[in-house]
């Protein structure tokens, strides 16, 4: 998905479990006019005892566009089932940075859920080998070897947030 055409990137604030549900809705009113994402992320957790993979969203409650949104496609939103309202600033629609978008779309690489990476960690530096993180060690904040999980910086409509991904530990070579 390219960021540098006129198509914006928007987010709707949504009933909570009803992201993939919206998303759907938005596809089947404005095919052609908006497209919808919700990203996900891919994590492993343990439960009973068995460690499972699961899917879950990256920002609950939150789906976002890209288009053009005019009075018409504002008022079709708003009319969606689920949706609680789009995000907006004195303007009118809020839009979301392009830096912003630019680490949620590299993160999720063409696929709206992001994987897992590979890294290590020697002389308190953090190196990921492989993945949707490489590149990206600066976002990490932390790192749990036990859980296999990081935690990750990233910013939505100007708020910060920590998301925690999904990673590998490897020895260092």
């Amino acid at each position: 998905m390219d960021t540098k055409d006129e198509r914006k990137w928007y987010a709707v604030f949504v009933t909570t479990g009803e992201e993939d549900k919206v998303k759907e809705r938005i596809h089947f009113r404005m095919y052609d006019e908006l497209k919808a994402l919700v990203p996900k992320r891919r994590m492993r957790e343990r439960k009973e005892g068995k460690w499972q993979e699961r899917i879950r969203p990256l920002f609950p409650g939150y789906v976002l566009l890209n288009g053009q949104i005019n009075n018409r496609t504002y008022n079709l939103i708003s009319d969606i089932p689920g949706v609680i309202r789009l995000l907006k600033d004195t303007n009118g629609p809020q839009e979301i940075h392009e830096n912003e978008i630019w680490v949620l779309l590299r993160l999720m690489a063409e696929n709206e859920v992001i994987g897992s990476s590979k890294l290590y960690v020697q002389d308190e530096k953090i190196k990921v080998i492989e993945g949707p993180l490489m590149g990206l060690e600066g976002y990490i904040k932390a790192v749990n070897k036990r859980k296999g999980r990081v935690k990750v910086f990233l910013s939505l409509m100007g708020e910060p947030r920590i998301v925690e991904l999904c990673i590998t530990m490897v020895q260092p070579a």
